[in-house]
């Protein structure tokens, strides 16, 4: 499978301040939410778009400062890709870890734009989502031991 990254653009952006609040010396928990859409072409098999989005939202039981929505979409030309299996699902994970430095950088300068302490996601080395990562489960009881 080769994976040729065409580009990156903006879907949307977009900030609302909100006028919250927070007693002194609050920490504030932003609690970023995730999400990921895959795209194909349907004329042409190698190009595929992946539209990686954040979004902080404020609600009554968890008050926020700010909300912000940020979507970006990657278009990607890959060939030599075995459609639905493994390979399929290692360039979702590939594709979804080149743009996740795009989003941090629009992130924060959404923010900074806006004149409020500029929102820095944390550098994460790896799978974002929980499902792409390979996760082998054990468990050891109290009757069980390891020599």
């Amino acid at each position: 499978m080769k994976i040729n990254f065409r580009g990156v653009g903006a879907e949307e952006l977009s900030f609302k301040m909100n006028r919250v609040r927070l007693e002194p010396n609050a920490r504030l928990d932003i609690k970023p939410q995730f999400s990921r859409q895959v795209r194909k072409v349907k004329d042409n098999d190698k190009l595929m778009f992946i539209a990686l989005s954040l979004k902080v939202e404020s609600t009554e039981a968890e008050p926020k400062p700010f909300n912000i929505n940020v979507t970006l979409v990657g278009t990607f030309e890959v060939e030599d890709l075995a459609s639905g299996g493994e390979q399929e699902r290692d360039f979702v994970i590939e594709a979804t870890n080149m743009l996740f430095p795009y989003l941090r950088a629009a992130v924060t300068n959404l923010t900074a734009s806006a004149y409020v302490a500029p929102l820095n996601l944390p550098v994460i080395n790896g799978p974002i989502f929980p499902e792409d990562r390979d996760v082998y489960a054990f468990s050891v009881g109290g009757e069980n031991k390891l020599n």
